[in-house]
């Protein structure tokens, strides 16, 4: 009994109000909504405790609930996305679901990710039975070269597939994936290629090697093959990645780079812009948080302080930016319409006076932040904190969609890319993948786990 007080005193009510009475000890705390309260009474010197612990239940609640929902809008989804080879994505303007147009489109296997996020939480079989078919659609994959989003597209639907069925098939086509990747990668400048040449939104300038933000997400299936085969060519090429991004696309404040252009003979860095940012100077939100992510993945798996360091220090810069709204979900860029950033595509700040928030930003954040907790000592504390601030604030009516709405995504209110007019103020199935793996990290540490 007293390692159970002194579990529930620690994890959930550190720095919390203490009354002290005659008849005992109440500690209360307020965020969390817990009250334990102990009783002592010496008769015959023996001792009677007595736990109330309400938030724990309530806690629990949360996840069953978001749990709930999202096996009710996966099965409505279900209803309508009848191809595999065409997930689902985000809504259009005219308020009508729309589909990725083929496997080759960066968001192809979240779906599937979705769905086995669900089948886990859940131990629905039928969603097992259609996360199977949205997988082995994309089984071509493996072999594609031509961008370098195929962690993302692979990782989280076989990945998740051979997590949870040990199909080792599903192994197969991973390490061929991570082969794929590898093709992209350039010894000179030390990182893997992201787009075969992207045109800068300075309408002159052409990037013809450019590695953004993003690729730090790619680099677990670059671990997994190297851990699956014992090949340490992944594994090196995934750690020079990190490296050299760390070196180019954070800037001294710890804010990110969401584009950086290099020389493919000399390694020279070219050009560090934006993309899907608000300026080149300004820190798009969801460049922060595969960033964060990015590097708390390559610290987890390579045990090297550097990248713990540079994911807390990225991490920090999010948390505690005075731009970050109390509910802690982020604006779609953290300079949007600041002074000092000057966007160079057409914007319309009258239009986006106020700015549009991003869910898939803060989904990615908080996911990221319950494995950046595990390794951070006293600032683990923070971290866990702030991920299950970021998950309440998304479990709220102001961001989940009721069920049958919302064309079945389960989060409202992300942006896809405001600089190219798409998917702004939109669900998005990526977003939704991370808020699921969120939330079974959360459910599973409510478990013990």
């Amino acid at each position: 009994m007293k390692k159970v007080i002194q579990y529930i005193k620690l994890k959930l009510f550190a720095g919390n109000r203490k009354k002290e009475a005659a008849s005992g000890l109440s500690v209360v705390s307020k965020q969390r909504g817990v009250t334990l309260k102990i009783v002592q009474s010496s008769s015959r010197g023996a001792a009677c405790l007595l736990l109330v612990v309400s938030g724990l239940k309530v806690e629990a609640q949360l996840t069953e609930k978001a749990f709930h929902n999202a096996d009710l809008q996966c099965k409505n989804m279900l209803l309508v996305a009848k191809n595999p080879a065409k997930p689902p994505r985000t809504t259009k303007p005219d308020g009508t679901l729309a589909f990725s147009p083929n496997i080759y489109d960066w968001t192809s296997g979240f779906f599937a990710g979705n769905l086995w996020y669900t089948y886990e939480a859940t131990k629905d079989e039928a969603l097992k039975n259609e996360a199977i078919k949205f997988t082995e659609a994309l089984d071509s994959l493996q072999y594609f070269t031509g961008h370098h989003d195929i962690g993302f597209m692979l990782y989280s639907s076989y990945g998740n597939g051979y997590r949870l069925t040990n199909n080792e098939k599903y192994k197969e086509v991973l390490v061929r994936a991570a082969k794929s990747l590898c093709t992209r990668f350039n010894p000179n400048t030390g990182v893997i290629k992201s787009w075969n040449q992207h045109l800068s939104w300075d309408g002159t300038t052409m990037w013809h090697y450019p590695v953004i933000i993003d690729n730090m997400m790619n680099l677990e299936l670059l671990f997994f093959a190297s851990n699956a085969t014992g090949d340490t060519s992944f594994r090196h090429i995934a750690v020079t990645h990190a490296l050299t991004t760390m070196k180019n696309h954070i800037r001294p404040d710890y804010s990110t780079f969401h584009v950086v252009d290099y020389d493919t003979v000399t390694g020279q860095v070219l050009h560090q812009e934006t993309c899907q940012g608000y300026a080149n100077n300004s820190t798009w939100a969801r460049g922060q948080a595969w960033g964060i992510y990015g590097f708390t993945q390559v610290y987890t798996e390579t045990g090297d302080k550097r990248f713990l360091e540079t994911a807390q220090h990225l991490a920090d810069f999010f948390i505690n930016n005075p731009r970050l709204p109390k509910d802690k979900i982020p604006y779609w860029d953290f300079n949007a319409n600041e002074l000092g950033y000057h966007p160079q595509f057409k914007y319309d700040s009258v239009k986006y006076k106020d700015k549009p928030r991003d869910v898939s930003a803060a989904a990615v954040v908080a996911s990221a932040l319950f494995n950046l907790s595990k390794y951070s000592g006293k600032k683990g504390a923070i971290y866990k904190k702030t991920a299950i601030e970021i998950l309440e604030s998304l479990a709220t009516d102001k961001y989940t969609a009721e069920v049958g709405t919302n064309n079945n995504f389960i989060l409202k209110h992300a942006t896809g890319s405001l600089p190219h007019g798409q998917e702004i103020d939109k669900p998005l199935v990526y977003a939704d993948y991370y808020y699921l793996e969120a939330l079974l990290k959360y459910k599973k540490l409510l478990g013990g786990k």
